[in-house]
């Protein structure tokens, strides 16, 4: 059975973060416990150069040991070097795996929503939308690892190390922290709003840049490259004064930040001073209270400057996991039934189904096609052609009734199990940026060379392949650009012949070609057809006039049903569209 779709993945960026985090307990712990005990010993450097200091300032220097304090001293620069090493190689291997994970698992939620979502949002936007979430959550690991873990630690080692040198002192910098802390987590509360718009704007700004570069064929033939440089630059702008918005917030919350630092620093300092010419510390205890000040001094600027910095990836995260992550409207059942193998046969019973703005498309609508027949489906636009194609590969739930491939409804299935039982041949066929051999074997992954090229005689495109400069091996262009509409078409029915799918949906797959490529074609799908049901929306009547039967659709009802020539005979609306098409050709 295929994978399901059912797995979600946490909507908020707080449970996103830890959902990674508890996948690899071990590496997040140990990476944890490697930066705590490597700051810890960068404290204990400084505690080690005040236990020299007060050897050398001792009047008896040749009974004095200098020599522990200095092993001390020298012992803990090296274990903090080992550390932090141990450190950066332990976070490059654990942030990088994870990142991999959240790309991949965002991928499989996204790919796994319904075409109606995919219609509502830029490709491009949801493609930077993935890259940015793992972006913006590697750099909050980095940032916890690098510039929030040790500034904390360094803080309640300095702490400790005051405790023994003067109590009030120790006090003293708990409430200057506190101070420090209360003001800067509230400017980034606050500011949570310009950040949000911030990363909301940048995403729509890339969606549409992504938009435009993939339409540049439509810009060149309108000439139209003034008005849409004039329409991005608009959007340009819009984010600019986002981002301004958003960066002017951190600048304040540095000034805020750097006055109370500055405040804190020169107190410790007077007061180090006035208590060491009072004699109650030593010139070691006023050296290291220097030194972790300014220490402190610096690595709260870090903290600062990270807490912010988390706070707008954590926008980040969370305005794309708003798109990403909502719940899937198909959703695969559990437990599902295995596929049964059979010939195909379709049927739906009394099914009724709307689009979400609430136009009724079919209503009480019921159909029977038998194993291996061909049906052609025909009407005006908007009768309800497409959707049935949609409905039954389920790529879009019904609201009432059932729909049944083979005797099994399409909501006991596994998607993935029903769509390996059709194929499809589409108008528009969608090619990879990949070489032809990768685009064909795409109908069955795990198919041979040989298979391929099988396929590919079959659809009647291993002589135009073969004469290309790189054969099968040729790289075909974004959506393949690189080929005409009749090769584009000639892949697709070669994926549908290698899939070898008992079900075959022909979605005007000949209505976008000229008279001789649609012969050509033509005949590659009557071989394609043998031994298979069929479905085929069809705008050229001459399509299904072999087929067993055409249903003429209506307003999402089937106003004629029969086999063409019967239809014809009748003179009804099909007989009418024919007519006209008739016309239409001798016209031309």
């Amino acid at each position: 059975m295929s994978g399901s779709n059912t797995e979600t993945i946490p909507d908020r960026p707080g449970r996103f973060l830890l959902h990674y985090i508890r996948r690899r307990p071990w590496s997040f712990g140990g990476l944890l416990s490697v930066i705590v005990a490597a700051a810890g010993c960068a404290v204990a450097v400084q505690y080690g150069m005040k236990l020299l200091i007060d050897a050398m300032a001792s009047p008896d220097r040749a009974a004095t040991d200098v020599w522990t304090p200095l092993g001390l001293f020298l012992g803990f620069i090296a274990a903090e070097n080992v550390l932090w090493r141990l450190g950066g190689w332990l976070g490059c291997r654990t942030v990088l795996a994870t990142g991999v994970d959240m790309r991949l698992d965002l991928f499989r939620h996204l790919t796994g929503h319904s075409m109606r979502y995919f219609s509502e949002h830029l490709a491009g936007s949801l493609g930077n939308r993935i890259a940015a979430t793992e972006n913006a959550a590697t750099t909050i690991f980095r940032t916890l690892t690098w510039s929030i873990v040790p500034p904390v630690t360094d803080f309640l080692g300095a702490v400790l190390v005051l405790l023994t040198i003067h109590w009030g002192m120790a006090a003293a910098l708990v409430m200057f922290a506190v101070v420090v802390a209360v003001a800067i987590v509230g400017l980034g509360l606050r500011g949570r709003t310009v950040h949000h718009a911030f990363a909301e704007q940048s995403a729509r700004t890339n969606g549409e840049l992504v938009d435009v570069v993939s339409n540049v064929w439509t810009v060149k033939a309108f000439s139209a490259r003034g008005g849409e440089r004039e329409r991005l630059r608009q959007a340009f702008t819009v984010e600019a004064g986002a981002h301004r918005r958003s960066w002017m917030h951190l600048e304040k919350t540095r000034v805020v930040h750097d006055i109370c630092l500055w405040v804190m620093a020169g107190s410790m300092l007077l007061w180090a001073l006035l208590l060491w010419r009072d004699g109650t510390i030593t010139t070691g205890d006023v050296v290291i209270v220097s030194a972790l000040t300014f220490r402190i001094l610096h690595g709260s600027r870090d903290l600062a400057f990270a807490l912010v910095t988390a706070t707008q990836q954590v926008s980040a995260i969370d305005e794309s996991l708003r798109v990403i992550a909502r719940p899937h409207d198909v959703l695969d059942p559990v437990p599902a039934e295995p596929a049964k193998p059979g010939g195909g046969a379709i049927a739906f019973e009394s099914v009724s189904y709307r689009y979400p703005e609430g136009r009724k498309v079919l209503e009480d609508f019921s159909l029977t096609i038998p194993a291996g027949q061909k049906v052609g489906l025909v009407g005006p636009s908007g009768a309800g052609k497409s959707t049935i194609i949609s409905l039954i590969q389920r790529l879009d739930d019904v609201q009432r009734g059932d729909i049944l491939i083979d005797g099994q409804p399409l909501t006991t299935l596994v998607q993935d199990d029903l769509r390996a039982k059709i194929a499809v041949v589409p108008q528009d066929i969608a090619l990879f940026h990949r070489p032809i051999l990768e685009n064909i074997r795409y109908g069955r992954p795990g198919a041979s060379d040989e298979e391929v090229f099988e396929a590919a005689r079959h659809a009647f495109c291993d002589g135009f392949i073969r004469q290309l400069p790189e054969g099968y091996g040729t790289l075909v262009g974004e959506r393949g650009v690189r080929l005409s509409g009749g090769q584009r078409q000639r892949l697709g029915i070669a994926r549908a012949f290698l899939k070898n799918a008992p079900i075959l949906i022909l979605d005007e797959a000949t209505s976008a070609l000229d008279t001789q490529s649609e012969q050509e074609i033509q005949a590659a799908l009557a071989d394609l057809a043998q031994g298979r049901t069929v479905v085929a929306v069809a705008h050229r009547l001459s399509t299904v006039s072999a087929f067993d039967r055409v249903l003429v659709l209506v307003d999402g009802r089937i106003a004629e049903d029969g086999h063409p020539t019967e239809l014809r005979r009748r003179g009804g609306l099909f007989n009418s569209l024919w007519q006209l098409q008739a016309q239409g050709f001798a016209a031309e």
